[in-house]
């Protein structure tokens, strides 16, 4: 795999996992949120904390790519908040879907 294919991997599926939480109501796209047995609508605190996971997997992923190609370059805290910010700006238009956007003809769920 060559740098440029990695590179463009790697933000399409930051883009994918940043809006992932948003877009379903599953957790992490796989169980089922439940409250008292029935299926119900996740909180948003729960969201947060997918968002943050798919950050940490994406960044271990990257932290791969780059040791893949090169030697892995080290970097400090401000490399992490920057890309967290980054991470949040790919994941704005699901949240602007799901909190923003208003449904017409039908009831809101939130």
């Amino acid at each position: 795999m060559n740098q440029t294919l990695a590179v463009w991997l790697l933000i399409a599926l930051a883009a994918i996992s940043a809006n992932l939480p948003f877009l379903n109501e599953r957790v992490f796209a796989l169980f089922a949120w439940r409250r008292a047995g029935e299926p119900a609508t996740k909180p948003f605190w729960l969201r947060m904390v997918e968002v943050l996971v798919f950050y940490v997997i994406v960044g271990l992923i990257g932290f791969a790519f780059e040791s893949a190609l090169g030697n892995p370059f080290p970097q400090g805290w401000q490399f992490y908040v920057i890309g967290l910010c980054l991470f949040l700006v790919l994941g704005y238009p699901g949240f602007v879907i799901r909190y923003l956007h208003k449904r017409h003809g039908r009831a809101t769920r939130d």
